[in-house]
């Protein structure tokens, strides 16, 4: 366990993801509320931001690059040196991981990212149909070994540190593969997903589970965080996480639980548990020397 007394700890704040203002009228949708959003979540101590247009993730794999470009020369206008990374469309037969990591080369290409995204393997999506028993779907993230590979590419040809998404362990021994083969780019951060909804996907929000990812990551060095995808990561297993050497993602992406909170107030108390054990929220200079990331372009 590491001793969190007086560490900088990585906030990352995931503004929107899908949900709708239906289900919290906090969340940002348009550029505008983008824009806002980012830049309170910044001030309040979020180190990196990470957010959605409208484009759906299932059922839509190709994702337009302008609400993004729109977004990100705002928010780096106001602070330069941001941590700024978008999301990617599932994949599906016959579509190309060029096509579906396109904006991200355009976004990269404008200067606006020092933060690529790599999913490194695929998921089943399903809910509970009103029987109780898991739903008959035949919804699939889907990403292939070779999808993988591009995305691992592109970051490490274009200097950018990859967003690792960990959905499930297998998720952890393909990019743990890169890392002993030493593949894997500079400025990674391994991003633990938990699953806080029913039936879910991967494992659930407990101790025994940061259990199985920390033993698979013992002794590689590589920096991880931990959110809840459905579910509420600071009621959960945030303050262990902290206590081991983990950083926190927060945001109303993930959030799911009787509260309508904001993004700002998400990383304030974020900001607050780490400061409760002693460490405090990591700037964004911070961040990027705990990552390794390279220096940020100008606008």
């Amino acid at each position: 366990m590491t001793n969190s007394r007086g560490r900088a700890v990585i906030i990352e704040a995931a503004l929107n993801g899908g949900t709708p203002k239906s289900r919290n009228p906090h969340v940002p949708r348009n550029v505008d509320e983008i824009v806002a959003d980012a830049l309170a979540c910044i001030e309040a101590g979020a180190a990196i931001v990470h957010n959605h247009n409208d484009d759906p993730v299932i059922g839509r794999p190709v994702h337009a690059t302008e609400p993004y470009l729109a977004a990100y020369e705002r928010i780096r206008a106001a602070a330069p040196d941001a941590i700024l990374y978008p999301t990617m469309g599932g994949g599906a037969p016959g579509v190309r991981m060029a096509e579906r990591y396109a904006h991200v080369e355009k976004l990269t290409r404008a200067g606006h990212l020092r933060m690529g995204l790599v999913d490194p393997g695929s998921l089943n999506f399903g809910g509970i149909e009103p029987s109780g028993v898991p739903a008959s779907t035949e919804t699939v993230y889907l990403n292939t070994y070779a999808d993988t590979r591009y995305m691992i590419d592109w970051c490490a040809a274009h200097g950018l540190g990859p967003s690792i998404s960990i959905f499930e362990p297998g998720f952890l021994r393909l990019a743990l593969g890169y890392h002993r083969a030493g593949a894997l780019p500079a400025g990674a951060l391994v991003k633990l997903y938990f699953s806080g909804g029913d039936p879910g996907f991967g494992l659930p929000p407990t101790v025994p589970s940061l259990d199985a990812y920390c033993g698979m990551l013992y002794g590689t060095g590589l920096p991880w965080s931990v959110a809840v995808l459905g579910g509420d990561v600071l009621g959960t297993i945030a303050a262990e996480a902290v206590r081991r050497g983990g950083h926190l993602r927060v945001g109303l992406e993930d959030y799911a639980g009787p509260r309508q909170p904001s993004n700002v107030e998400l990383v304030r108390e974020a900001v607050a548990l780490v400061q409760a054990l002693g460490g405090h929220a990591a700037s964004i200079a911070e961040a990027a020397a705990i990552l390794g990331l390279p220096a940020q372009r100008a606008v």
